[in-house]
């Protein structure tokens, strides 16, 4: 196998259960600040902890395939943004879309909260936007891994 192929492989599939652990904690810490109301922005801060470590362990999987396959990487101040968008779009003869335009749309949020929670307070963060974020979030990362483990089969069977 392809030496960049297999580190992208074994990447995305470390990072799914280093992911799917990040999913569990903020439904976890979601449900006991639902139920400790007098410890609740101690459990939100988790939440939102574990938000922003959902939204980065994918976007240092996109930026790996951008590096090391597209051979390009966006910079600028959208960077980010441009970033999700790349991995819906087709590399001709290098990839397929990493992602369907559908998930990129649906993980924006993630990426917009991701922004928010490193540039305030979480005293500042918003508990009825979390919750929004929680219940698409099991749907959303089921959607996710299956779309990110299927390029990474893609990868073994181009090798």
């Amino acid at each position: 196998m392809n030496g960049v192929y297999q580190q992208i492989v074994e990447r995305i599939r470390g990072e799914a259960l280093d992911l799917d652990k990040a999913v569990s904690k903020a439904q976890r810490s979601w449900f006991k600040a639902l139920k400790h109301t007098e410890e609740q922005d101690l459990y939100l801060d988790s939440v939102a902890l574990n938000l922003h470590g959902f939204y980065s362990g994918i976007e240092r999987l996109f930026e790996l395939i951008a590096r090391g396959l597209d051979r390009i990487t966006p910079v600028g101040e959208s960077w980010h943004r441009d970033l999700l968008e790349q991995m819906t779009r087709n590399v001709f003869n290098t990839r397929p879309a990493v992602i369907s335009v559908l998930n990129a749309e649906r993980l924006d949020e993630y990426r917009r909260f991701r922004h928010l929670v490193r540039n305030i307070y979480a005293a500042d963060l918003i508990p009825e936007r979390m919750a929004r974020m929680l219940i698409n979030l099991p749907g959303l990362w089921t959607d996710l891994r299956a779309e990110l483990l299927a390029f990474a089969d893609f990868l073994d069977q181009s090798s």
